[in-house]
């Protein structure tokens, strides 16, 4: 009987409450696909180092899963919530008819039991389907051969699934039996006849808390988006407590004074339904100004969160084929003391050679050259009068270091290689090379056309008011905070420092170049050995940096964002739609009678409909609209972070953001519409 009864109501809570059961099956089917990318992975021939990232981002993924399990945890305990609220006449007929609350928190574990049991069923289902795409997704951020690949069936994610979402009902399960205990007959029966208490504010409180929470969101936007060269970890937290607040009481404010605005513009307030819609929406915000909060809150860090996911492995697959257009990069420098302070400049090919090797024989084209030191010209040198301010910003700068500085003719030769447009000088010119933003924006003040250094004794003028783009050293980011060209004659080989042999392979496929670099390595091991053995203390420093190398870091990186962004986000999206469909289902309900009403006075089915999507709309964009104005300025911040990884690709980032946003959120509003549509309809 029990399990009939339990069977009956769930098949009506399917009418009514679809988006719950919706929620349940996307929750399941992403924890399952995003648990299941490491047996995914492990599928296919990747290298050692991306086998190693790959396990990492599993173990990442491990560990946000909890986090994640946590936010659906409490969302299906705030959806059960409503769910137990809509049936309070129903508990209260079981009651009457002699029912114990025994036995109602049967029917009660029965439906959850069920419910639980067909989710995870129809999710696992939707998540394996989903989780084969995804391995197409997982192949082409590692560049994996998928000529091996099969079908596949993670064991480990589902049972993970099952594990945290058996916790979850369970949670829910004890939820229902303490709310089914606390009943009392009285207040079930009056339920339906009595509205949520709303308290009336005083609209000029209103204003006033308003224009305090603006002011207070404002301060913080500045600190945090122009202010952060006095940005401390405490100040950050004290900011970010600050916007949380603002953003409180800005919705407390606008639930007390929306109304009285929107009254206030009589031809608007009057014309069609809009005194009855507007009542809804201010009825609606002020029960769910805290949870508005909450989901406002919640779209900003998923805004934020997905830009700049997106936008890193954007800019990452970028500067890989604008900063890296070499193979290969050898640097070596000696040092004549034990502690590795004073260097001395040592020839990285006579090295090679003196220890029976010759590199230049895997390579179709090189560059061998050295950059200069002089400890006479350090960064503080060429900051001048601006060193104050450039310490303010970056406050673990070492300034007493000299700069780097390359004679004219080998730049030229390196970006010849590089592909990339040559520089020329007057014999008394000197050109600064800066691609690090923030470093060069310093720079640049301190820089003014025809500003004297004095480099390696020859007093030289700045041919250009500002740091011209360039680099030498590859990479997948934008890490040269600054060189200095010189014409070949300022500098003399006692200043020689670094020495470097860049280089590109002979072969032109990807299989040709790993099988030279495994070479190039096998060599570079073996020097590296006979070095530490022939000089006491290591007295060297030796170091290889390939584009291979380079690649496969910016993959792993490109790939670790990409999915922890996408797994925080949809998680995210998902709470904050279900969180107000919710709602918005609830209150459907709870005016039935309201619109059963219009109807009888002569109103349209069309002008109910209307009324209905402007409510559905608004009530959606109220806490969009301010999440967006949240994420401009908390991604004014989040530039200055991701600026060595360059910022070009924010534009086509912050889209692609835009239309995950647009599908998830924007469907569960057209899904909550139309179901709050068939709620009013049906029930006529």
């Amino acid at each position: 009987m029990l399990c009939k009864l339990s069977l009956s109501n769930i098949r009506k809570s399917l009418r009514d409450y679809a988006v719950y059961f919706f929620t349940l099956i996307i929750g399941v089917s992403v924890f399952y696909v995003f648990n299941a990318i490491g047996g995914q992975a492990a599928m296919m021939e990747v290298s050692k180092n991306r086998s190693d990232i790959i396990e990492l981002l599993t173990t990442m993924l491990s560990g946000v899963s909890v986090f994640v399990a946590g936010v659906l945890g409490l969302l299906i305990v705030y959806a059960s919530r409503f769910l137990m609220k809509r049936r309070n006449r129903e508990f209260a007929l079981y009651m009457t008819l002699g029912m114990s609350k025994a036995k109602i928190s049967a029917i009660l574990l029965l439906e959850t039991v069920i419910i639980g049991i067909g989710s995870l069923a129809v999710g696992l289902v939707i998540g394996i389907g989903l989780s084969q795409l995804m391995s197409a997704l997982v192949a082409n951020l590692f560049e994996a051969d998928m000529t091996a690949y099969r079908f596949s069936f993670s064991g480990e994610a589902m049972l993970k699934t099952v594990i945290y979402f058996a916790v979850m009902y369970l949670v829910v399960m004890i939820f229902n039996s303490a709310v089914i205990t606390k009943m009392k007959l009285i207040d079930l029966i009056q339920s339906g006849k009595r509205s949520e208490q709303i308290r009336l504010k005083n609209p000029w409180i209103c204003v006033v808390i308003f224009l305090m929470a603006a002011a207070a969101l404002g301060f913080a936007y500045y600190q945090v988006g122009w202010n952060y060269s006095e940005l401390s970890r405490s100040r950050l937290i004290m900011y970010i407590i600050t916007g949380c607040v603002s953003t409180f009481l800005i919705f407390w404010s606008v639930s007390g004074m929306l109304l009285r605005v929107v009254m206030s513009m009589k031809n608007i307030y009057h014309k069609g339904l809009n005194s009855f819609t507007f009542r809804q929406i201010s009825s609606k915000v002020n029960t769910m100004v805290f949870s508005m909060t909450v989901i406002c809150l919640m779209l900003f860090v998923t805004i934020c969160t997905l830009a700049a996911a997106f936008s890193i492995r954007n800019s990452m697959n970028s500067n890989l084929t604008d900063l890296c257009p070499a193979d290969l990069e050898l640097t070596y420098l000696e040092y004549s003391d034990d502690e590795m302070k004073t260097p001395v400049y040592g020839d990285v090919t006579e090295l090679c050679e003196k220890y029976g090797y010759d590199l230049t024989d895997e390579f179709s084209d090189y560059v061998h050259f050295h950059v200069y030191a002089d400890r006479d010209l350090t960064l503080a040198d060429s900051l001048g009068g601006h060193l104050d301010e450039t310490l303010e910003e970056f406050r673990f700068l070492q300034t007493d270091v000299p700069e780097t500085i390359i004679r004219l003719s080998d730049y030229n030769t390196l970006m010849k290689l590089y592909g990339r447009q040559p520089l020329s000088l007057g014999d008394d010119e000197f050109i600064v090379l800066c691609d690090f933003k923030s470093m060069k924006a310093l720079r640049d003040s301190a820089l003014t056309k025809g500003s004297e250094l004095t480099v390696c004794g020859h007093t030289l003028r700045s041919k250009y008011d500002e740091c011209q783009d360039g680099f030498v050293n590859i990479s997948s980011q934008h890490i040269n905070a600054g060189m200095i060209v010189v014409p070949d004659t300022a500098v003399d080989e006692t200043f020689a420092n670094m020495d470097y042999l860049i280089a590109t392979y002979k072969g032109g496929s990807r299989r040709e170049n790993k099988k030279t670099e495994s070479t190039v390595r096998d060599a570079f091991e073996a020097i590296t050995t006979k070095m530490t053995d022939d000089f006491d203390n290591s007295r060297f420093s030796l170091e290889l940096n390939t584009k291979l190398d380079i690649a496969e870091a910016t993959i792993g990186l490109g790939a670790m964002v990409t999915f922890l962004g996408l797994y925080i986000g949809l998680v995210f999206l998902i709470a904050c739609g279900a969180i107000l469909a919710l709602k918005e289902l609830s209150e459907s309900v709870d005016s039935i009678t309201r619109y059963e009403m219009l109807r009888k006075i002569g109103v349209e089915e069309s002008d109910i409909s209307k009324s209905l999507f402007r409510q559905t709309g608004i009530f959606f964009l109220l806490p969009l609209v301010l999440a967006v104005i949240h994420s401009v300025f908390g991604m004014k911040f989040a530039v200055q972070i991701l600026e060595v990884f360059g910022t070009e690709k924010m534009g086509s980032s912050i889209a692609a953001t835009s239309v995950m946003i647009l599908l998830i959120y924007g469907g569960y509003f057209l899904v909550t519409y139309f179901c709050s549509k068939g709620i009013i309809k049906d029930r006529k």
